[in-house]
């Protein structure tokens, strides 16, 4: 899962964003409406944390182009209007969830995890495969009953190839949904994290390596060229 946030108030994004982060969910920032839909445009993302007085283009604007977009992702209105007809407005222009300012920064992790999971094809809330249990509320995983302890981005690697369900994810995918904007494409982070990951997670091994192709979580280990 990756996260816009997109807010004006430089302290309070970075709050937000900061705050994602710990909760192992990879966000970026974008300051007004304008640049919010270039990455938009540039970046695959699961859900918008929108606030709606923006500068340069409003966040109705915003909403009302993701909501126009095909396969697009869920919005979260994070603002201070709080009246009923402000949610009333705000849902019609698409938002999934509305959260008014001041906020627990507990709440909004959970109402972005809760409004992630509507995006795809009836995924549950707990992934579990191969004696693996993933929490993604409670950030916690277990292998046969035992705790599994994990960085931030160990978990975040983990989710994307669990929610996969046994397809192949590219070490590009990982890096476009485990890791923020300022990822280098060229970096060796993704294989330094799968092979700490696998370390952590011990024998037998569940994650496997398709050669040329990325990695895969469960199944049989590919055989040796």
């Amino acid at each position: 899962m990756r996260v816009l946030v997109v807010e004006d108030e430089p302290y309070l994004a970075e709050a937000v964003r900061d705050g994602l982060r710990l909760a192992a969910v990879p966000a970026d920032v974008a300051p007004d409406g304008a640049r919010a839909l270039e990455m938009l445009r540039e970046n695959r993302y699961d859900v918008v944390v929108l606030d709606r007085d923006l500068p340069v283009v409003p966040g109705d604007e915003v909403a009302r182009v993701v909501a126009a977009t095909p396969d697009g992702p869920r919005v979260l209105m994070l603002t201070a209007a709080d009246r009923l007809d402000d949610k009333a407005s705000g849902f019609a222009l698409g938002a999934d969830d509305y959260l008014v300012k001041p906020f627990a920064m507990r709440e909004l992790v959970l109402r972005v995890r809760a409004v992630a999971r509507r995006a795809g094809p009836g995924r549950p809330p707990v992934l579990e495969a191969e004696g693996v249990r993933l929490d993604p509320f409670r950030r916690e995983v277990h292998r046969e009953g035992h705790h599994v302890p994990l960085t931030r981005k160990q978990f975040a690697v983990l989710e994307v190839l669990m929610a996969a369900d046994g397809g192949v994810v590219s070490a590009e995918d990982l890096l476009e949904q485990a890791w923020d904007a300022h990822a280098d494409p060229f970096t060796g982070a993704v294989r330094v994290t799968m092979s700490t990951l696998r370390s952590r997670l011990g024998a037998p091994a569940v994650i496997h390596t398709v050669t040329g192709v990325g990695y895969r979580f469960g199944g049989p280990a590919a055989p040796a060229p």
